[in-house]
């Protein structure tokens, strides 16, 4: 969470929990940072191998247009 954007509140909530964990304020934040990176760009790679690897099924007229193209 961007330092600037936090209130007072929420600067203590993550003193206190980088105290718990034994590290400082910054090293905490920037290890926060680090993991909500990571799982964005995990959860962007779930999501492009699972639009890759499902084809499209086809629309409406797609399919109604292949009925009308074959022979009786």
């Amino acid at each position: 969470m961007d330092q600037r954007k936090m209130t007072e509140g929420q600067r203590a909530y993550e003193a206190k929990r980088a105290a718990k964990a034994g590290m400082s304020l910054e090293k905490w934040l920037a290890l926060k940072e680090k993991e909500a990176l990571a799982e964005r760009a995990a959860a962007l790679r779930a999501q492009q191998a699972e639009t890759a690897a499902a084809p499209k099924k086809p629309g409406f007229l797609a399919r109604l247009l292949e009925r009308a193209q074959k022979p009786f």
